[in-house]
């Protein structure tokens, strides 16, 4: 069966759908994303994604061009439509498609924002093997541009940085700025020492993440020590834990960084707990 995707109001088979070569979307990456985990056939912190889409178009002055109850609708839709019982609902807005490519922002009133969700089928994305044996991560210096807040689909560099980790024979990156972690490529990063869960705190310098705050919800409500700081490699690697979380691999251990492994270089009690609790707590509330 052909996947069911959603374009500018439409549900249409995959090979059905198009975006016009004018899209600022394709010539300016001048749009932006959500991606929004589905467990059980239901949506994972919804209206968290939902805020901080509209904060993002805010951000760029773009208007929203959708509800937020036309875009749980939607996202119901394409779920069943497509059957999902675990993976994930992508959704892209961008400024939309005028008559011919210029670096000056097109009139709203004349030219629609774009609008795309589509699903991927993720069997086992709660149960993911990684998560019993942790991943591996390598540093890279952080040279995208300052507004990393926003969720916007500017994603060269972080998917360079996914392919420098592939090539180092490690899964992901982390990326660093004038000495300290800021984040990695599709992820927060955080580190373990004695009682305390360490972590950037937010700024411009990273995206908030949806799966971050609700982590650390989950860990105060457990009496976990957070504490919203930069940190270094060299202090990372010294680190008791270390782990990541993101929509998509929720909270997964990291074991070695910059092939030095952390403590046993098996996933600590933290991580693995906090990945429980957190999913319990998604699946309570998912809609």
């Amino acid at each position: 069966m052909s996947r069911i995707v959603y374009v500018n109001g439409q549900y249409l088979p995959e090979a059905e759908a198009k975006v016009s070569i004018f899209d600022r979307g394709f010539l300016m990456a001048d749009g932006v994303y959500e991606v929004t985990s589905v467990l059980g056939g239901k949506l994972i912190d919804f209206d968290g994604h939902a805020v901080r889409l509209a904060r993002s178009l805010r951000e760029l002055e773009m208007e929203n061009p959708i509800s937020k109850e036309d875009l749980l609708q939607v996202h119901r839709e394409l779920v069943s439509r497509n059957g999902v019982e675990e993976g994930m609902v992508y959704l892209q807005i961008t400024r939309g498609a005028p008559e011919d490519r210029d670096f000056v922002f097109p009139d709203p009133e004349t030219t629609a924002p774009t609008v795309v969700l589509f699903t991927q089928n993720k069997p086992g994305l709660a149960n993911n093997p990684a998560a019993e044996k942790g991943i591996k991560v390598i540093s890279i210096d952080d040279i995208r541009w300052g507004r990393r807040d926003i969720k916007t689909v500017q994603l060269l560099y972080p998917s360079m940085g996914k392919m420098m980790a592939k090539k180092a024979g490690a899964d992901d990156a982390w990326m660093v700025q004038d000495g300290h972690v800021t984040e990695g490529t599709s992820n927060n990063a955080y580190i373990v020492k004695g009682h305390q869960i360490i972590t950037r705190g937010l700024s411009n310098d990273i995206l908030h993440g949806i799966t971050r705050a609700a982590v650390l919800r989950c860990a105060e409500e457990a009496q976990m020590e957070v504490v919203e700081r930069p940190f270094s490699i060299a202090e990372a690697q010294e680190a008791d834990e270390a782990f990541i979380t993101s929509a998509s691999t929720f909270v997964m251990p990291v074991v070695a960084i910059d092939e030095r492994k952390l403590g046993s270089g098996t996933p600590g009690p933290v991580a693995a707990r906090l990945r429980e609790i957190y999913l319990e707590e998604s699946l309570k509330q998912a809609i």
